[in-house]
């Protein structure tokens, strides 16, 4: 068992893919499962933070691995 009930690989996508493909998957699962997005694109950071705000699906986690970034949402 992961830490996350889902992965979200957005490798290589842009703005607005990967906001996209994780309102996508986020709506499929239940309240309170957390999502693992993996995203290359650097705007993506402040995509996913303004995401999170908008969607009140709060942002648990994010980290920037040089040329890869991560985030952790739990639906709301």
């Amino acid at each position: 068992m992961s830490e996350y009930d889902r992965e979200l690989d957005a490798s290589g996508l842009n703005c607005p893919l990967p906001i996209l493909r994780a309102k996508k998957t986020l709506s499929d699962m239940q309240s309170g499962q957390t999502l693992l997005i993996i995203s290359t694109d650097p705007g993506s950071v402040k995509d996913f933070e303004a995401f999170a705000k908008q969607t009140g699906n709060p942002l648990l986690s994010s980290a920037d691995e040089g040329n890869r970034f991560t985030f952790v949402m739990r639906k709301s």
